[in-house]
């Protein structure tokens, strides 16, 4: 994936989130994706701490890694919020 330079990278990530899963599951996902994106934050910082040059195709690379794993962090976290709030709908279909 090439570095977009301001635009919308053509292959965006899209999360399709299991229909049977809850709220609860949902938002547990988004925590592990959120924690890949910090690891390789933290790996990134450090190769960028010890190294003489930076590679930016490389380091672009990597951070559109990383704001991959954030955006699907992002879709898990929206779709937790979805569910949370059609439950009640669905529970009490008169509550409008």
């Amino acid at each position: 994936m090439p570095a977009t330079h301001g635009r919308k990278a053509e292959g965006c990530v899209t999360y399709y989130a299991d229909p049977e899963a809850t709220a609860h599951d949902l938002l547990n996902q988004a925590v592990e994706w959120t924690q890949y994106a910090r690891g390789l934050a933290a790996l990134l910082a450090d190769l960028t701490h010890e190294a003489d040059a930076v590679d930016c195709q490389r380091m672009a690379l990597g951070l559109e890694a990383m704001a991959a794993l954030m955006h699907m962090g992002v879709q898990c976290t929206a779709q937790a919020h979805v569910r949370m709030c059609a439950a009640p709908a669905a529970l009490y279909p008169d509550s409008r």
